[in-house]
């Protein structure tokens, strides 16, 4: 088995055991200022739990097969996944001191083994490589390289820089060409020429321009490959062992290799996706079909823009060109009109049931353009010119024939909708979405039938207990969801003492939210205050609806104004990381949160000792998708209540809860404000999976002595 921080002196070495054999980590060197990294090691010291997940995925690894572990907050996943991962990865080397410095990237286009981790969050991405991973460099024995994936478009291309400069006048308005001068002057200093390090956001018409793309590249005929920012990363990407990349990459690039035999990543021996509860719903996105009349807007603009005059045809003294143009806008305009008029003003998300519910003449007319693109590429001299032109011919030979395959409906298999939505400037949004209704059997086929061995973690994907440990009981409902069942499991509870750390209030006698809304509303504002008094704010209110938060927002300012405390409001529309840093900088307040704030969030120490749960979190049967998922189960014998909502909203409350304890230092309570946990069949569910501690029943016509906070 592979054994962390079990047997070590922190003045000679760290031993890891793996099976019967074991490695001597020297880790006299890496002890810091005060012995901080020591601390850190020697904060997993004889953790169970972490040892026996370490254990499960070496076995999967070498055995080839799937795995999903569930592993409470505290347990230390990344590591109990990464060391089995490197010591893998690296199972070919002898186990000696190593020739290279961590940092070193390996030149070779191949190495022995390649190991993809993949996360949702960029805070876990960022803590893999710049803390855990730097770390095992530092005392594992063995060389290997671990690098961060980015997608293609994350980098700069500089023959496409040089080719903007060029064309600015005819092609970037004022704003633009001032941040291309900008760019011109931080590609001179850059390291990596990503996006995230440039200093300013660009336009994003602007990034279009300069970035790579697959479609507008040179290849080893480009003048500058060997200063390419994107052919150096893929190099360290093709000589690494472990490569770090977020699920929207993975996905993107399994569907890749499904379409076309290829993906963006390297072909790869294992995958580990950590946050994996959120894979159904990031595999649904990418393996589905997303069309915006924006999308159709902006590349046509490239060619002719109507506004400005300006753009490639325009540049080439095309007019006939240019006309058509201007009249596959047109064209694009009238099939937003037609969908808007078919939806109904109701609603702003309406499910298709039936191909051909608009004509499509916009489809002939971007393939046309598509087709002189490509023949004027053909006679293109000049290799950058042509290159563009190709480019710009696939962008809308894809989305014509994406248009045509939703206005057909030719997935079988899929759901189809619409979307409708109002820009700031106030123009009509329109969207066209497909996706699997079923996303099961395509993972099964893609990824677990093809990637040898596939570990799922996370800290909620079970909807049984989190403090039962072993190989059975609550993964069923997302096995199947995600097509992994058959795989072996694993259900780690934390090592925190939820007990002594954590107090479960439930409001017994809050009105019923469903049969009895507007008493429960009118109800919720004088609950959430009680509870914030208490604990002087330092609270996370998890709404389930937009709506609801935004009126009871509005309804608290003033009591929020007369007690001193800060509203922190995600109906004000602050992006989410901002209203986050906001809140752990002056946490004596509340953070009114929706869907994204009830996982991935991590607020360690005394900023946050409260989390109010306005509602169970039952998925409210609104949305196309979600319909045809439902109506599925329903159809196959099933009940969707009882074999979706339920064990999907017991998981998602677990993910709320997980909120508040996420160091052993931690206290604090949380707060339920709905009866239905007490009065409906399914409550003691809810109840069973979250972690032993203790619980309280509260009257809402009572104000409890809370004692101290």
């Amino acid at each position: 088995m592979v054994k962390l921080c079990s047997e070590y002196d922190f003045r000679n070495a760290w031993t890891i055991h793996v099976g019967k054999r074991y490695l001597k980590l020297d880790v006299a060197s890496i002890l810091g200022p005060n012995g901080r990294i020591a601390r850190r090691l020697q904060s997993y010291e004889h953790r169970d739990e972490q040892l026996q997940m370490a254990d499960a995925v070496a076995h999967a690894l070498a055995n080839g097969k799937h795995l999903i572990a569930e592993a409470g907050t505290g347990v230390g996943k990344s590591f109990a996944y990464l060391v089995p991962a490197i010591l893998h990865a690296t199972e070919d080397q002898q186990d000696e001191p190593k020739a290279k410095e961590a940092s070193e990237p390996a030149d070779d286009e191949d190495c022995s083994r390649r190991i993809v981790v993949s996360t949702h969050t960029i805070s876990l991405q960022e803590q893999l490589i710049e803390k855990d991973l730097p770390l095992l460099n530092s005392v594992i024995p063995r060389e290997f390289s671990s690098v961060l994936v980015k997608g293609r478009n994350n980098y700069i291309s500089l023959r496409r820089l040089d080719l903007a400069r060029a064309r600015a006048v005819n092609l970037l308005n004022e704003s633009e060409t001032e941040q291309l001068h900008q760019l011109s002057d931080w590609v001179k200093t850059t390291n990596d020429g990503s996006l995230s390090t440039v200093p300013f956001r660009p336009y994003a018409g602007l990034w279009d321009e300069v970035g790579s793309d697959s479609t507008n590249c040179l290849g080893k005929n480009c003048p500058r490959q060997k200063d390419c920012f994107y052919y150096r990363a893929r190099r360290r990407v093709f000589g690494a062992q472990i490569l770090v990349a977020n699920h929207a990459l993975f996905f993107t690039d399994l569907a890749l290799r499904h379409q076309v035999g290829y993906g963006v990543l390297p072909d790869y021996d294992a995958a580990i996706l950590d946050e994996c509860h959120t894979i159904e719903s990031v595999a649904s996105s990418h393996l589905g079909l997303k069309i915006t009349n924006g999308q159709v807007e902006y590349c046509l603009n490239k060619l002719y823009n109507p506004s400005t005059g300006k753009g490639l045809f325009t540049a080439l003294g095309l007019q006939t060109w240019s006309d058509r143009v201007a009249s596959a806008h047109r064209l694009s305009d009238q099939l937003v009109f037609d969908l808007d008029q078919w939806m109904d003003k109701s609603s702003s998300a309406v499910r298709v049931n039936q191909p051909r519910i608009a004509p499509n003449p916009l489809t002939p007319a971007l393939l046309e353009l598509s087709h002189f693109l490509e023949s004027m590429a053909d006679n293109a001299t000049d290799a950058s010119r042509r290159q563009d032109l190709i480019s710009a011919s696939q962008r809308l030979e894809l989305l014509g024939t994406s248009v045509r395959r939703w206005i057909e409906q030719m997935d079988e298999g899929f759901v189809y909708w619409t979307e409708r939505s109002t820009t700031r400037r106030g123009a009509l949004r329109m969207e066209m979405h497909a996706a699997p209704v079923d996303i099961s059997t395509h993972l099964r086929t893609m990824l677990f039938q093809e990637v040898p061995s596939v570990i799922l973690a996370s800290a909620t994907i079970s909807t049984g207990h989190t403090g039962t440990s072993g190989s059975s009981g609550g993964f069923e409902f997302f096995q199947s969801r995600v097509g992994a069942t058959g795989s072996s499991t694993i259900k780690l509870g934390s090592p925190f003492n939820y007990s002594e750390q954590a107090e479960l209030i439930v409001v017994r006698d809050m009105p019923d939210p469903s049969n009895s809304r507007e008493q429960y509303e009118a109800a919720l504002p004088r609950m959430i205050a009680r509870y914030l008094l208490h604990t002087g704010g330092h609270a996370f209110v998890l709404f389930t609806s937009y709506g609801l938060l935004r009126k009871t927002a509005s309804q608290m300012q003033t009591w929020f104004a007369e007690h001193g405390l800060s509203l922190y409001s995600q109906a004000e529309g602050t992006p989410r990381g901002q209203l986050l840093d906001q809140f752990k900088k002056n946490p004596r307040g509340a953070l009114f949160g929706t869907d994204s704030f009830w996982q991935g969030v991590d607020v360690p120490g005394d900023a946050l000792g409260n989390v109010i749960i306005t509602k169970l979190p039952f998925s409210v049967p609104d949305h196309p998708l979600l319909q045809a998922r439902l109506d599925a189960i329903r159809e196959a014998g099933g009940n969707p209540f009882r074999d979706y909502q339920i064990p999907e909203a017991v998981i998602k409350l677990r993910q709320g809860f997980g909120r508040l304890i996420r160091t052993a230092s931690d206290r604090g309570i949380v707060v339920i404000l709905d009866s239905r946990v007490n009065s409906k069949y399914y409550g003691r569910t809810f109840l069973a999976a979250l972690p032993e501690c203790k619980i309280s029943q509260h009257s809402i016509h009572t104000n409890p002595n809370l004692g101290s906070p």
